[in-house]
């Protein structure tokens, strides 16, 4: 669905107040924290400490393990290069500015944003400043003055990629983070809503589930292809984020999905998202179509095919073309 939407960010997730004086460098961080927020699972976790000597966890007094910030950091940075094909021997000596110089040189998504953009410049610091409301009524005078559509490819993705590599270089708290994703998700809803209003249901085929794997927490990308399915006049049921597969499999059939779309973020695996794919269409069968996105599915590309895996620009010609085959099996 999104072409680069690699941002970490938890919807339906809200903010203690104690959130937004917590954040310092001394913060640590469990074991099972660390694989929810990096997508290194423990086991991986542990090898490296043996084999690498990083990371390097501290010990609580029940002898458990907790991370600093900084090595989550550099984790972060360590999976982003992994899941562009560096090996581990390679990169796990290097330090987090190394890191972070190597995983810049690795963006050759040509819709990666750019930091030079002003627009994206501006709305980042409103985020650091916490000017929330002054950044809603920016993004929400930028919809109306670009249509949906625009303002989802242009605005909203390369924002939202932005924010999540301010985020993994340490130069954006979790709470800044988690403020954006709240402004923007209300945003975003009330468009999705104006947006089936105005097209109706005359134009309601292909009925699509949009959600994600137990494994994946991050949904604001479900937002954005939600909205440009919306635009092509597809009838959508968003079930959130972490649907069991069986649950999946469920609503699926109740709801008469003639597609299941996933999202998947930075923090998959290819392999894993190559797998979920695969089992959910073993279970659907070929009624239903399985569609993925996310920066972690654009590297699955290869192997689950160009017509499964979508990014935000993908998304009228694939309805379009699911219209055109049901026409013709159908005449």
């Amino acid at each position: 669905m999104s072409n680069d939407y690699n941002a970490p960010i938890v919807l339906n997730k809200r903010i203690d107040s104690t959130m937004l004086t917590e954040h310092t460098d001394a913060a640590l961080s469990s074991i099972s924290d660390v694989e929810r927020d990096t997508g290194v699972p423990k086991e991986t976790l542990r090898v490296w400490e043996r084999r690498y000597a990083f990371p390097q966890p501290e010990r609580d007094q029940n002898g458990e393990r907790q991370y600093p910030a900084a090595q989550v950091q550099r984790l972060r940075l360590v999976k982003r290069l992994l899941d562009h094909g560096y090996r581990p021997g390679k990169i796990m000596h290097l330090d987090t500015e190394a890191l972070s110089n190597l995983a810049s040189k690795t963006g050759s998504d040509p819709h990666a944003p750019s930091a030079d953009d002003p627009e994206l410049r501006h709305c980042l610091t409103l985020i650091k400043n916490h000017k929330i409301s002054e950044l809603r009524q920016r993004m929400a005078q930028a919809l109306l003055q670009m249509g949906l559509q625009r303002f989802v490819t242009e605005l909203v993705a390369p924002l939202t990629t932005l924010v999540g590599d301010t985020w993994a270089s340490g130069d954006l708290a979790v709470f800044e983070e988690h403020l954006f994703a709240e402004m923007l998700q209300s945003l975003m809803r009330n468009a999705i809503f104006s947006a089936n209003q105005q097209i109706g249901q005359a134009a309601a085929a292909p009925r699509i589930l949009l959600t994600t794997v137990p494994q994946e927490r991050h949904g604001l990308g479900l937002l954005m292809a939600e909205a440009l399915f919306a635009l092509e006049g597809a009838h959508c049921v968003s079930l959130g984020v972490q649907t069991p597969l069986n649950d999946i499999v469920d609503a699926a059939r109740v709801q008469k999905a003639d597609i299941v779309a996933l999202s998947f973020s930075s923090v998959m695996s290819p392999r894993a998202a190559v797998d979920n794919v695969t089992e959910l269409q073993s279970r659907l069968g070929e009624a239903t179509q399985v569609w993925a996105g996310g920066s972690c599915a654009a590297l699955a590309r290869r192997h689950l095919g160009p017509q499964r895996v979508l990014d935000l620009n993908d998304i009228a010609g694939a309805v379009a073309r699911w219209r055109a085959e049901h026409a013709a099996a159908a005449s």
